[in-house]
């Protein structure tokens, strides 16, 4: 890996640890909204990009404290990072490149929140995972589709665009 790959994954990392440490109330807890997962659309343009997120996952996931997100969450956002990289190597619609990460961090996060609640029946377990699911499907959906997807489909017209493609490309 070349320093200016080196340096440019260590970069991206810290912005994303960065933005979910500073808006911790948001980014942490059954109902979240990571805004540093608008990131997640970044390996659709640029493939070299996956590793600072995945990197930044873990630093922000190591530092909360969280062991169970340290591990499932941060393989969350690795494979939503893969299939969003994925997604733009094939040419798919963005749009269809949101989904991975809504779905993904979902079932994952959703699954780890759920592992907390103790003495509950088969069914009851169920219905929290669902709305655990759900909640953090749905912070993550508000973030990727109203927030991420308009700035990738501006993102080619903009400097930031070839700034981003040498570091990552």
């Amino acid at each position: 890996m070349s320093a200016k790959r080196l340096s440019s994954t260590a970069a991206l990392a810290a912005v994303y640890a960065l933005t979910t440490l500073l808006l911790a109330p948001l980014s942490f807890g059954v109902v979240q909204c990571r805004i540093a997962e608008l990131l997640c659309l970044l390996p659709y343009c640029f493939p070299g990009s996956v590793w600072g997120l995945f990197s930044g996952c873990v630093l922000a996931n190591l530092l909360s404290g969280n062991v169970p997100d340290l591990l499932f969450g941060s393989l969350a956002t690795l494979l939503s990072a893969l299939c969003v990289r994925h997604c733009g190597k094939r040419k798919l619609a963005p749009a269809l490149a949101c989904l991975f990460p809504v779905v993904l961090n979902g079932l994952i996060v959703g699954a780890v929140l759920t592992a907390g609640y103790e003495n509950l029946s088969i069914f009851a377990h169920l219905r929290v995972f669902a709305l655990n699911a759900l909640s953090v499907a749905a912070g993550e959906a508000l973030v990727l589709y109203l927030i991420a997807l308009p700035l990738l489909k501006r993102l080619p017209e903009h400097r930031l665009y070839q700034i981003l493609s040498s570091c990552f490309n």
